[in-house]
């Protein structure tokens, strides 16, 4: 995915909320992403599939044909909406989706492990913490974020700054057949001036505003330490209710109405679903602290007998503070895309950064009101809704097979200096090592930002080329009997076309949107679904076997998710100037993938294409070197 750059004053001075007008997604011509469609699959499905694949598109594609009524209407459709995709891919990629949110579709972010010598320690930082959230979201309540620019590919351009105002004003709400995106109307209702805090799988009401004034860092550090002491008294200890917005969407759903039906339930509900974000306290892990096992704390808390209950899964930003040190951020993912988060996030760390060089006040001068707990009335039929979720959850938690892995033999500036773009050259070396594990390549999803559109949020980077097949066999099945040249040039070849698909992409121009908005407006004119969209082919190509994505950030921090099919792989990566840090996940239940082969598999190719960058240099720098010496003898016989 493309990163963000900090804008000069001359830009930002050009681009305040009010002026910047940006474009509306374009829908790419009919008969482009059908020929891309198809160019796209060619190389990853057998002949005879193929054949009847190119018929099928051809016959929806033909003149006065479906495609062509089709695209008419998503045309008109662009005219009447402000985005015409953004309904149709909020609902296919999240909102639709059935699966239990940990792990499937939350990414989390790591922050570096902290050292707290004891619980104070640990609200303090959680205090330092919400208060540089009241600062940033003081900062969004004003419109006073600075526009974003992209970087990159086609860099400069002005990027939407919508996302950013869903990070504390947004809930993803459980529906039985489909989930709903709540976004928050200071209109309707007053802002929410309280945010959530989890302790012990117990949920309290921390206000940080009272009597109109917010609270200082020393207040609130002083409301933390009460919450921690109520929640110790076990007498009034409740069920673990966030346990069940770790199930299935449909499942928790149904236990949500069952909850719904008492007084009690429907106030503790309103109030979780209406506040700035919640604070998870965490219990130890009781864990080696590497990154791995950080970033599974993050994930999905251990399971329920660690600090899985000790969460609310459907809110957006959710801020663990871990009393052994391990801290992070676990996000539903359907309001804000990950470069959104890391911006968030990044923003928030510099706060902390600062400020934790001032001297903070332990107590406050004034009395304030001791949080509210909130309470939870639970019927036998909750019970065992809790009991099943749990059981999931460990499910989960024990079916994950993930690895943080840290290159460090080079990083973007080796990369950089070959003349290449580091996210191309990361994602050749991706589909190197799933065709040195598996022998085959399988449909990609890289996500590349659409944020230069009005609305924007990703399309789809098809980094399973035909020309990344050409490398990757010259490399391994063809290693011995093709000179290093020849090899250079597959790999120049499969870098161009990734470069290529990448603007494309940025553009507007791929082709999962435009095909995703097809079906979607097919399904609302016909009865029946065209064949294009039944096909085997579309089918197996949106079932993305490697999900990937580029997460760079400023500070030591680092971004992971799991896969999204039951037989992939997730890969997000983080290159830095000297190393490049991977996350790869996979899940254990299937038996042809393996995080650490893979893993290993990524240490392989990125050294091989070192090797391979560095002999070819070295050979086309002799060459130079002979070609002038040559010239300047020449020269010389001249005089």
């Amino acid at each position: 995915m493309p990163v963000l750059e900090k804008p000069t004053q001359k830009e930002k001075d050009a681009c305040s909320k009010d002026e910047t007008t940006l474009p509306k997604l374009p829908v790419p011509p009919l008969q482009q992403t059908l020929h891309m469609y198809l160019q796209c699959v060619k190389h990853l499905i057998p002949e005879e599939q193929f054949r009847k694949t190119k018929a099928t598109v051809e016959q929806f594609g033909v003149a006065g044909g479906l495609g062509e009524s089709l695209q008419q209407k998503l045309l008109d459709r662009r005219e009447k909406t402000g985005n015409w995709v953004f309904n149709y891919w909020l609902n296919d990629m999240y909102l639709n989706n059935r699966l239990a949110l940990p792990v499937n579709s939350s990414p989390a972010i790591i922050f570096a492990c902290q050292h707290f010598k004891d619980v104070n320690d640990q609200l303090r930082f959680a205090a330092n913490l919400i208060s540089g959230v009241l600062d940033y979201k003081a900062l969004l309540d004003v419109n006073a974020i600075p526009v974003d620019f992209a970087r990159g590919q086609l860099s400069g351009h002005p990027l939407c700054m919508k996302q950013y105002y869903g990070l504390f004003s947004s809930y993803r709400l459980p529906g039985h057949t489909k989930d709903t995106l709540v976004a928050q109307k200071s209109s309707i209702m007053p802002e929410p001036e309280h945010i959530i805090v989890a302790c012990n799988n117990q949920f309290f009401v921390l206000d940080v505003v009272i009597n109109f004034r917010r609270l200082s860092e020393g207040d609130l550090f002083t409301q933390l330490r009460k919450i921690v002491k109520m929640a110790e008294n076990e007498e009034e200890r409740l069920p673990p209710i966030g346990l069940l917005t770790s199930d299935g969407r449909t499942e928790w759903a149904e236990a949500r109405t069952i909850l719904m039906k008492d007084s009690t339930n429907r106030d503790s509900l309103d109030m979780i679903e209406r506040c700035i974000c919640l604070v998870c306290l965490d219990g130890p892990s009781g864990v080696e602290l590497n990154d791995t096992n950080m970033a599974l704390q993050l994930l999905h808390g251990g399971g329920y007998d660690k600090n899985g209950a000790n969460r609310w899964y459907d809110k957006p930003m959710q801020f663990v503070v871990g009393r052994d040190g391990v801290c992070g951020t676990v996000c539903e993912h359907s309001p804000f895309d990950g470069i959104v988060l890391v911006q968030c996030t990044e923003h928030l760390l510099k706060h902390m950064k600062e400020s934790s060089k001032k001297l903070v006040r332990a107590d406050s001068v004034s009395e304030l009101p001791t949080p509210r707990r909130l309470r939870w009335k639970c019927s036998p039929e909750i019970q065992g809704h809790l009991a099943s979720s749990a059981e999931k959850l460990q499910r989960i938690v024990n079916n994950l097979d993930f690895i943080a892995y840290t290159f460090e033999n080079y990083g973007k500036e080796f990369i950089k200096k070959q003349k290449t773009s580091p996210d191309a050259y990361i994602q050749v070396a991706l589909q190197l090592a799933f065709y040195r594990c598996h022998r085959r390549l399988v449909p990609t999803y890289e996500s590349a930002s659409i944020r230069r559109f009005e609305e924007g949020r990703v399309d789809n980077i098809r980094s399973a080329t035909p020309e990344v097949l050409a490398f990757v066999k010259a490399m391994i099945d063809d290693k011995s009997s093709l000179l290093e040249s020849e090899k250079m040039q597959r790999f120049k070849d499969a870098i161009t076309a990734q470069t290529n698909y990448t603007i494309l992409a940025i553009t507007g121009m791929a082709i999962d949107n435009h095909l995703l908005g097809l079906r979607e407006t097919a399904r609302e004119h016909f009865k029946e679904l065209p064949e294009i969209f039944t096909d085997e082919t579309y089918l197996t190509s949106s079932r993305f076997i490697l999900s990937t994505s580029q997460v760079p950030t400023t500070m030591e921090m680092f971004c992971c998710y799991g896969p999204v099919v039951p037989n992939g792989y997730g890969a997000c990566y983080n290159p830095q100037p000297e190393h490049i840090l991977f996350c790869i996940s996979s899940f254990k239940e299937c038996k042809e993938t393996s995080s650490v082969m893979f893993a290993k598999a990524v240490e392989e190719s990125l050294m091989e294409m070192r090797d391979l960058c560095s002999k070819c240099n070295s050979t086309t720098t002799k060459s130079l070197a002979k070609q002038e010496t040559a010239a300047k003898s020449q020269n010389g016989r001249k005089h």
